[in-house]
């Protein structure tokens, strides 16, 4: 029987490595990326069995990475290996399409078993979210991530890009749109968030979990 074919996405190359140890002799780890878009790049390539990915990435999001990957190559499994135990963001991981849910604290107990449970069909929501939470999936409040779902897969992407310094000029290079539509959803995530600076979006963006401090750049006069 032929082994498992691992992607996995991290920012930070030692959690790659360290994840990749854990892995490596029970599966095959095809592929290490360290940001959103090297990661759809990578899965449309290499077309892995199951996709381990941490949530707050450069250039994309782990969510609107994970919706992507939905469209793109829905066979795929997506695994979220994150830090964040709010339970908010576990329900927001189901909803863009991910099949399971864990903490980076725990993988050495629990990835294995998450991803096999992945292949067979199910999901798996590590217990530490209810530990931490002590709020059933169910009931997480649409309060905590509330205003992101007001705004498009476009919009989330500019504003992660703007809240990570680029000028509007480098953000659509990276989006491969021009100027004047990077202009209009930024004018639109303006009017929506009620803001009136990069300073505010990044702010914003960074409160919300679309990037970490490390990530942050003083913001582009765009």
């Amino acid at each position: 029987m032929s082994r498992l074919r691992i992607l996995l996405a991290d920012d930070h190359p030692l959690v790659l490595d360290g994840v990749a140890k854990i892995l490596e002799e029970e599966f095959d780890v095809v592929g290490k990326v360290e940001d959103g878009r090297a990661l759809i790049a990578a899965a449309k390539q290499l077309r892995p069995d199951v996709i381990v990915t941490d949530m707050t990435m450069p250039l994309l999001h782990g969510l609107e990475a994970s919706r992507q990957l939905r469209q793109m190559i829905p066979a795929s499994k997506v695994i979220f290996l994150t830090m964040h135990a709010d339970v908010a963001y576990a329900k927001e991981a189901f909803e863009a399409g991910a099949s399971g849910y864990l903490l980076k604290r725990s993988a050495a107990s629990e990835l294995i078993g998450a991803i096999h449970t992945v292949v067979r069909g199910q999901s798996y929501l590590t217990p530490l979210v209810f530990l931490d939470d002590q709020l059933p999936l169910e009931y997480a409040s649409r309060n905590q991530v509330p205003i992101l779902k007001h705004l498009t897969p476009r919009q989330r992407e500019v504003l992660q890009l703007i809240a990570e310094g680029k000028s509007i000029k480098q953000i659509a290079g990276i989006l491969s749109l021009s100027v004047k539509t990077v202009e209009f959803h930024k004018a639109k995530l303006m009017d929506t968030l009620h803001m009136q600076s990069n300073a505010d979006l990044t702010k914003f963006a960074l409160s919300h979990g679309l990037v970490e401090d490390a990530s942050v750049s003083l913001p582009s006069p765009c």
